[in-house]
């Protein structure tokens, strides 16, 4: 009848551990920017066949040094292009156990979800007999639809 999709337990101590490590990450990886999305949005992006392109400018540039100004900060662009490939495989195992996590989530709610379903089917059909049909009722106010009143209801054109 219920599906258990998952079993998963986070004790007190593995709470604490995991919460003390992204404590520890965020501290060491307390230079990483946040952008609104205006400002995400107004960003020149390196995609993957720019990326190809900006390292193998900044490489000519590098080996060409006569032909760039300070005002360009080339020494900067590389270190930014260094960090870039420091970070990325961080930001993939990041992402990988957000996903995980988010499905777990996911995946717990559910089960909670669909014990509660069949619990409250039970108590449709068996909660009468035991003294249960007003608590039935009152969990059956989620089920309620609601009736849009004739100020919601737009008038006709």
């Amino acid at each position: 009848m219920s599906q258990n999709i998952i079993d998963f337990t986070l004790d007190d101590a593995q709470l604490a551990a995991s919460l003390q490590a992204l404590t520890d990450l965020e501290t060491q990886l307390s230079g990483l920017v946040a952008m609104s999305t205006e400002q995400r949005r107004k960003l020149a992006r390196m995609g993957d066949k720019s990326e190809a392109f900006c390292r193998q400018t900044l490489s000519v540039l590098a080996q060409n040094p006569q032909v760039v100004p300070p005002s360009l900060k080339l020494a900067e662009a590389q270190a930014d292009l260094a960090a870039l490939d420091r970070l990325r495989p961080l930001v993939l195992r990041l992402q990988r156990l957000a996903e995980r996590a988010n499905d777990t989530e996911v995946a717990l709610g559910s089960d909670v979800m669909r014990c509660a379903l069949d619990g409250y089917a039970l108590l449709k059909v068996s909660g009468r007999n035991q003294g249960l049909e007003g608590l039935r009722k009152e969990l059956g106010t989620r089920f309620a639809r609601s009736t849009r009143s004739t100020e919601d209801v737009p008038e006709p054109a």
